[in-house]
């Protein structure tokens, strides 16, 4: 019996994917052989067959938008009924698909308009509309109502004459050097998307300063020693300034807060997120509930976190919810930088590398490990000096780290 594949649903919040197939209409397949990868706007993943049999139809083609649960392939036996997963929709999709490919309009461009809501048009015919850039003024409805329809935009891309040429640019110029096109990724896509929102939108401003890490860079050297006779986890650097970031932003609710144009949410629990580097591309996986945790709890999830983003099987649902964002590039060995907010969200802390330096101390010059931070605020919803306080509050809670983690509950903590 002919079985059909569908998109699955990875997190509530995703309507859709992009597919790319690993195997092609025709093939043969047996349980446990990945058929596809699709892709959200945050992370990507494989699909695995469950069944044995042959690819009988694919019914998406390499880099459509398929929305979630629809179908995408069928499995079977050669000469097994398949109508009931192929709909009048998919049919003529395909046709559009296919006539699309043999245009000449995929090799010219042509004048891009803006679709008005007052028109009648379907989806479908929409979407293509706009892949193409056609002026759908020009389509002749024959739908229901005077409804512009699929067919009705494929006879429009067939008609249409090329109204504009592209005018030569400076590329132009070095066209016979090689060179190799990337395609965007959807989660390059998003990243693109978020940060030119986030510049564009928001009045952001960056404050730098350093504290000293002899407190921090102590209480790890002894972890490192005692890991294995006292049970403790590999706690880095970048755990405990969470930790302590976490606890901090308690007293500091303007930055642990969403900006919206009519107000401001302050948060009373802090989800920070982290900022992971993958293949992908950047991903800010959330550990909620951060400010209720154990330093021993928040190294825990943090690893599990970076691990499931970097290997693209983390759920989407994790990758938002977050009142906070903390960034580290201090291993790259930046001494300072400027962090990209997310938005709502009013501010985001950068984590710096360790740096020597020397202050006067009773009289004498000693010398000093100076870890960085910079934070990145949203002026709209913060001033200066608050979030000059948060920074100094913080660096003073990192010198004293000692004194926290007595605060806190001692080696329960850890």
């Amino acid at each position: 019996m002919a079985v059909g594949v569908i998109m699955p649903r990875q997190g509530q919040s995703v309507e859709s994917c992009i597919i790319e197939w690993k195997v092609k209409q025709g093939d043969k397949v047996s349980s446990g052989d990945v058929l596809f990868a699709y892709e959200t706007d945050k992370a990507s993943f494989e699909e695995e067959s469950t069944v044995s049999g042959t690819v009988l139809k694919l019914l998406v083609e390499d880099g459509d938008d398929v929305p979630c649960l629809d179908y995408v392939c069928v499995i079977g036996e050669p000469g097994e009924d398949i109508s009931e997963f192929i709909t009048k929709e998919s049919i003529e999709e395909t046709e559009i698909k296919q006539a699309e490919k043999s245009s000449v309009q995929q090799e010219q461009p042509v004048i891009t308009k803006n679709i008005s809501d007052k028109i009648k048009i379907s989806p479908r015919a929409k979407n293509i509309a706009e892949r193409q850039n056609l002026d759908i003024n020009k389509a002749k409805p024959t739908g229901p109502g005077g409804r512009i329809i699929e067919r009705d935009i494929l006879e429009l891309s067939k008609d249409n004459t090329y109204e504009q040429m592209p005018a030569k640019t400076s590329y132009d110029e070095v066209s016979d050097i090689e060179y190799e096109d990337i395609k965007l990724s959807g989660v390059r896509k998003a990243i693109a998307k978020a940060m030119h929102a986030s510049l564009s939108n928001m009045a952001q401003l960056t404050l730098n300063s350093s504290f000293d890490a002899s407190a921090i860079l102590k209480i790890r050297s002894k972890i490192k020693d005692n890991m294995q006779s006292m049970s403790l986890p590999n706690i880095t650097l970048n755990d405990i300034v969470m930790f302590v970031l976490a606890k901090t932003l308690k007293s500091h609710t303007d930055l642990n807060a969403h900006y919206f144009e009519d107000k401001i949410r302050q948060y009373k629990s802090v989800n920070l997120g982290m900022a992971v580097d993958t293949e992908r591309g950047l991903l800010v996986p959330t550990i909620f509930g951060a400010d209720e945790l154990s330093l021993r709890d928040i190294s825990k999830k943090a690893k599990l976190l970076a691990q499931s983003a970097q290997s693209g099987s983390i759920s989407p649902d994790l990758l938002s919810g977050g009142t906070f964002t903390v960034t580290n590039l201090g291993a790259l060995g930046v001494e300072s930088f400027t962090p990209v907010i997310n938005p709502p969200q009013t501010g985001i802390l950068g984590v710096c590398n360790i740096t020597y330096r020397q202050k006067k101390t009773e009289g004498k010059f000693v010398t000093y490990p100076a870890m960085g931070l910079s934070l990145t605020f949203d002026h709209r919803a913060v001033d200066g000096a608050p979030a000059a306080r948060f920074l100094k509050d913080l660096c003073d809670s990192l010198e004293n780290f000692d004194m926290i983690l007595a605060i806190s509950g001692g080696k329960n903590d850890i």
